[in-house]
């Protein structure tokens, strides 16, 4: 069977829609691949990748046609509409000739952002009369409202007309989180459609981590005593990571064995670093060592005592649950959470952690403060947990097996 799949973001961007395609073509579908020249995360197109070199390639026998787009730049607002714009663009007007001469048994949308992305890929559906699973990671016209502070209705009633006209099309609408339901039942009569489609996380090879990652600061300098809360992952202004370190300014002034790590990149670095200089606790019990490659976090979260997760209190972070917390719960280490809505009830659910609400500084603290006493046991249970709730839940093969299952019964 031969699969379109339409996403603006494929390898080498780390994605999980790169899994799905490999996996499908080792179970024999012929797959191809529109998306755009790599530029994520850092806003600038990857070494070899341009509007006119490898844009058109094969990748582990999937084909792939890479579309041109102006790159994100510093991911500013401006920066990512004339992105979204010149992806609509270049994707609307390639699949208008791409579908008089290429034949698709389905087509397939990997939804991260913008919403732009199915437009082009229903252009495609109603022309060769073939059915469109749609996997949406991300609800519209919600997160533009939460990340722009857009609530204009001459804004936001096109777009709601526009995601209507998407769903309209779809036979059959994956959600990665629970919570994605009430947005998009509020837009049509799409309940038949609606099928629960979580994220798992990368394997992840980490053999040779040790000797490679064991002498990177801070971890060469942490003792036995130090209780050690490790954040990995995008350091923006969604994770509310200002009110993470406002609490540790505030625990640094009666305990100085509980230690922060953020790693990765992201818009609130340079600011989070700049207030943590200014407030004394940089490089003491406050560190940001950069971003490292997705192997060497099983090393790296080894060596921490509990995974942090937090989200800003939006209603559309609230109905998400962050991707972090499957690959947190599989590394088999406690979390703490601040955040509300699927996230936190996911984690209350596995009995994997401690979840507060968003922005509750004090109860963060007092989190905090309880599990750094906890016996190691109990620590250990917690990860144990976790582990074992998201082997029975979220792995990988399950959710190409789902997949396979509902294009073979769609087609």
């Amino acid at each position: 069977m031969k699969i379109c799949i339409f996403t603006n973001h494929f390898y080498p961007e780390d994605f999980k829609v790169n899994d799905i395609a490999f996996e499908l073509v080792k179970k024999g579908y012929d797959i191809t691949v529109i998306t755009a020249v790599p530029d994520y995360p850092k806003g600038k197109f990857f070494d070899g990748y341009n509007w006119f070199k490898k844009n058109n390639e094969d990748v582990y026998n999937c084909h792939v046609i890479r579309l041109p787009i102006i790159p994100r730049g510093k991911g500013t607002a401006r920066n990512l509409a004339v992105q979204y714009l010149s992806y609509y663009i270049s994707s609307s007007v390639f699949t208008f000739f791409h579908k008089f001469f290429h034949k698709y048994d389905a087509v397939f949308v990997h939804l991260t952002s913008p919403f732009f992305v199915g437009l082009a890929a229903t252009q495609l559906k109603r022309y060769q009369k073939i059915p469109m699973i749609f996997w949406t990671l991300d609800l519209w016209p919600e997160s533009i409202t939460a990340a722009a502070g857009i609530s204009n209705p001459l804004i936001i009633n096109p777009l709601i007309k526009q995601v209507q006209k998407v769903y309209n099309h779809c036979d059959k609408i994956l959600i990665g989180s629970k919570g994605f339901e009430q947005s998009i039942l509020e837009k049509g009569q799409y309940k038949e459609k609606l099928v629960y489609f979580p994220n798992w996380c990368e394997t992840v090879d980490s053999s040779q981590t040790f000797e490679k990652y064991k002498n990177v600061k801070p971890f060469d300098s942490f003792s036995t005593r130090d209780f050690i809360v490790l954040f990995a992952g995008n350091i923006g202004e969604a994770q509310n990571l200002d009110c993470v370190v406002t609490a540790a300014i505030e625990l640094s002034k009666e305990n100085h064995e509980i230690k922060f790590v953020f790693l990765g990149d992201g818009r609130a670095r340079k600011h989070l670093i700049q207030y943590s200089e200014n407030n004394g606790v940089f490089n003491k019990t406050v560190f940001f060592p950069g971003r490292f490659p997705v192997e060497s976090m099983p090393y790296f979260m080894g060596r921490a005592s509990v995974l942090l997760v937090s989200l800003k209190d939006e209603l559309i972070f609230n109905l998400t649950v962050p991707s972090k917390v499957q690959f947190y719960m599989a590394q088999g280490k406690p979390l703490i959470a601040m955040l509300n809505g699927d996230g936190a009830d996911l984690i209350n659910e596995a009995k994997c952690g401690i979840a507060v609400p968003a922005n509750d500084k004090g109860a963060f603290i007092a989190a905090l403060k309880k599990m750094s006493v906890m016996p190691k046991d109990d620590l250990f249970q917690m990860g144990k947990n976790g582990s074992r709730y998201y082997d029975q839940n979220f792995k990988k093969e399950y959710r190409i097996d789902q997949l396979d299952e509902i294009l073979k019964n769609s087609i």
